[in-house]
């Protein structure tokens, strides 16, 4: 937790008003947190921009850069660009509390907001699901396509229709 002060924002000198940081993220950053990442090699910029007032403070965090990732077609290396932005509300309360999508509390004894956890997720959430290469060509799809089981899901649901079994049964809960 201690490499992750790093990403501290510490909100109680500033004065009412807008103010900017910058950071840059590299695989270090990311292996300051216990998952495995589908990606390598992250070169990522992050703006921050904080809008403090009186009782909350607006964060607006943007990330922008690439991260290599490995394509699902081709298995292939290619640098995928990252860009993506998130506003967060943070307000005062009696203790931490991120359960609302768009607004975290934190304690009213705080005076820096760690902004870490945050930076992760809006590159992670960047990542798409599908990973293909810039270089995988339509012909490549098509045959890929061609060549992809189609009717599978159909038969399994057509099987599983009708069980005599459950037919008797059906019958009797009619009869009551």
């Amino acid at each position: 937790m201690d490499k992750l002060r790093n990403y501290d924002i510490s909100f109680s000198g500033l004065k009412t008003g807008k103010h900017e940081f910058k950071f840059e993220i590299d695989k270090t950053f990311f292996q300051l947190f216990d998952t495995d990442q589908e990606f390598t090699n992250p070169k990522i910029a992050v703006d921050v921009l904080l809008d403090k007032h009186s009782t909350f403070l607006e964060f607006e965090i943007k990330t922008h850069g690439t991260v290599e990732l490995i394509c699902d077609i081709t298995n292939e290396a290619f640098d995928h660009p990252i860009e993506n932005e998130i506003k967060v509300l943070v307000k005062f309360g009696e203790e931490y509390d991120d359960s609302e999508e768009d607004v975290i509390t934190i304690p009213t004894t705080d005076h820096a907001f760690n902004i870490a956890h945050l930076i992760y997720e809006n590159v992670v959430l960047s990542i798409p699901m599908k990973k293909l290469s810039p270089n995988v060509s339509e012909e490549d799809l098509k045959i890929l396509d061609q060549f992809s089981p189609k009717d599978i899901e159909e038969t399994e649901e057509e099987e599983h229709e009708s069980d005599p079994r459950w037919d008797a049964l059906k019958k009797l809960k009619d009869k009551n």
